[in-house]
């Protein structure tokens, strides 16, 4: 069995050496010694190390045929270019499943079509093969895409996440470049049989006619210069150039310090002193706070504009509530909280935009998730009450002073500093997005017996 394959990439990303095991893996992908290296994953981290100048190692699984190699690759500059040490090398069948989805995603690899993505377990990017993306890398995969309900309401990655499964047909849009694209994913399974995370394609779809291609999550080293905008420049979804301003001039700065950081933290250069290491991942969580102050803050701006409306679609309560319990499956696990959703056969129509209730629920319960003790739990229950289609959160935490449910409301607003949380601004957001659909947001809570927040909007039927 081959133990280690050295190779080296010159400073134009070609593959200029490798050992037989490497050199047949660049064979297997279409490419050939003294061509760019034609493995996504093997790019992405060679990249990656000619960017920051330090060592840079990480397991990955690359397609071999039908079969999949979990591989671990340590890419290292050296003299202009890229010294490559690949081990691992353990191969197991590819789940393609029944239908030929996997053999297409290979194909997709092999055919170097649009651009391919890969995530964690916890669905962090770990690869994108297209080189203006790799500023996400270590970001949650929601920072590169905003994902765009079908014609029923319906998101199909939603539903294959919750179930670990393959999906087809996910429409988004790549943030910060308004260019639409059509998702695939395929779940990675690693040796030991567990959840690896996905393997996904993106086909780009209507792209704009433009001199240059777009491209997703564009790098940025500096923060752009204010500028006037014309009639002509491109807004977000809500109609807010402010926010797709705040959006590109935060956002890619802030996840190139969170991607640096996370990199020093997990010493994927080489040892270093645990203090070190423990202030990189200080630097890390500071980072993924204030990119979430960004979405709070753009998402502020769109709300309070006199003229946001969101959609009055049919829509299901219960369904979205399972959508956004699993979601936070993975947070709660890490706390040794459980959440209870409503159940699989349980419906309630209701009258609303669907991505914006969604956000609603993923706060709500998120919240519980973090103000729940260790094994405690989160009851999330779907009921009607006259014309209100309703949906109740409640949890086991510390509870809110009668006194204080009206301000918990209020921008900027966090009852005790010293509470896990972000900003202060996610339950006014939510409540003003309840109440521009037609509903409320309310809750009913007194110290120490936990807290029950609900949502009500209009009934669908």
């Amino acid at each position: 069995m081959t133990r280690v394959a050295e190779g080296f990439i010159d400073g134009e990303g070609r593959l200029v050496r490798a050992d037989p095991a490497l050199a047949r893996l660049q064979e297997a992908a279409g490419g050939a010694i003294g061509q760019v290296i034609a493995v996504p994953q093997i790019a992405t981290l060679v990249r990656l190390a000619q960017r920051l100048g330090v060592l840079v190692s990480r397991c990955v699984i690359a397609a071999d045929g039908a079969d999949d190699l979990d591989l671990w690759v340590q890419a290292k500059p050296e003299g202009g270019g890229v010294a490559l040490s690949v081990g691992g090398w353990a191969r197991r069948p590819g789940r393609s499943g029944d239908d030929g989805f996997g053999r297409r995603v290979y194909d997709f690899v092999r055919s170097r079509g649009d651009w391919l993505w890969e995530t964690d377990p916890a669905l962090k990017l770990t690869s994108v093969t297209d080189p203006a993306g790799e500023a996400m890398i270590g970001a949650p995969l929601t920072r590169l895409f905003h994902f765009i309900p079908g014609a029923d309401g319906d998101l199909p990655i939603l539903e294959a996440i919750a179930a670990r499964a393959r999906f087809e047909g996910q429409e988004a849009e790549v943030r910060g470049s308004g260019q639409r694209v059509r998702l695939t994913g395929l779940p990675l399974i690693d040796g030991g049989g567990r959840f690896a995370g996905y393997r996904g394609s993106a086909f780009l779809v209507d792209a704009p006619a433009a001199a240059e291609p777009a491209r997703p999550a564009p790098v940025a080293d500096e923060v752009p210069e204010p500028e006037t905008r014309d009639p002509g420049e491109p807004v977000t979804a809500d109609g807010n150039p402010f926010g797709t301003r705040l959006d590109t001039a935060l956002r890619q700065p802030l996840a190139r310090i969170v991607e640096r950081a996370e990199s020093i933290g997990a010493q994927s250069g080489g040892p270093i002193r645990r203090d070190y290491a423990d202030y990189a991942t200080d630097i890390a969580g500071a980072g993924r706070h204030l990119l979430a102050l960004v979405d709070d803050l753009v998402d502020l701006q769109a709300v309070e504009r006199h003229d946001f409306q969101p959609l009055a679609d049919l829509i299901d309560l219960a369904d979205l509530s399972r959508r956004a319990a699993s979601l936070l499956g993975i947070q709660a696990g890490d706390r040794g909280v459980r959440i209870d959703p409503p159940a699989m056969d349980e419906s309630l129509p209701a009258r609303g935009d669907y991505r914006r209730t969604l956000q609603i629920l993923v706060n709500l319960i998120g919240n519980a998730v973090r103000h729940s003790p260790e094994g405690g739990m989160v009851w999330v229950r779907a009921e009607r009450e006259g014309a209100r289609a309703i949906i109740v959160v409640a949890d086991q935490g510390h509870g809110i002073d009668p006194a204080e449910h009206e301000r918990i409301f209020e921008k900027f607003t966090r009852i005790a500093p010293s509470d896990p949380g972000g900003s202060g601004l996610g339950l006014y957001i939510a409540r003003r997005l309840a109440r521009a659909m037609g509903g409320d947001l309310t809750v009913d809570s007194a110290l120490g017996q936990g807290a029950r927040f609900v949502l009500a909007l209009p009934s669908g039927g």
